[in-house]
């Protein structure tokens, strides 16, 4: 995960989630988790429409499925679409 501004923002994504943490009550995931997330939405907004790359990565967290797991069964999902 960066932790390098956008443009117009005033915090970055790590200080974000760090403030987050507390608001929720639960921490933020470590660098693979985070990086399997990321590749979950990659894998969802790329084979349909961008809404999907959040929900995708909710739905995986709802049902108590690894994120890792998730982007495999997406990424078959996706193969399985494609014929």
């Amino acid at each position: 995960m960066s932790d390098e501004r956008s443009a117009g923002t005033s915090t970055t994504a790590a200080e974000w989630l760090a403030g987050f943490e507390a608001v929720i009550g639960t921490s933020a995931p470590g660098p693979e988790v985070t990086e399997a997330l990321l590749n979950l939405a990659g894998v969802a907004a790329h084979d349909s429409e961008r809404i999907a790359a959040p929900i995708a990565c909710w739905m995986a967290g709802v049902a108590g499925v690894d994120p890792a797991e998730a982007l495999e069964r997406a990424k078959q999902y996706a193969q399985d679409r494609a014929g």
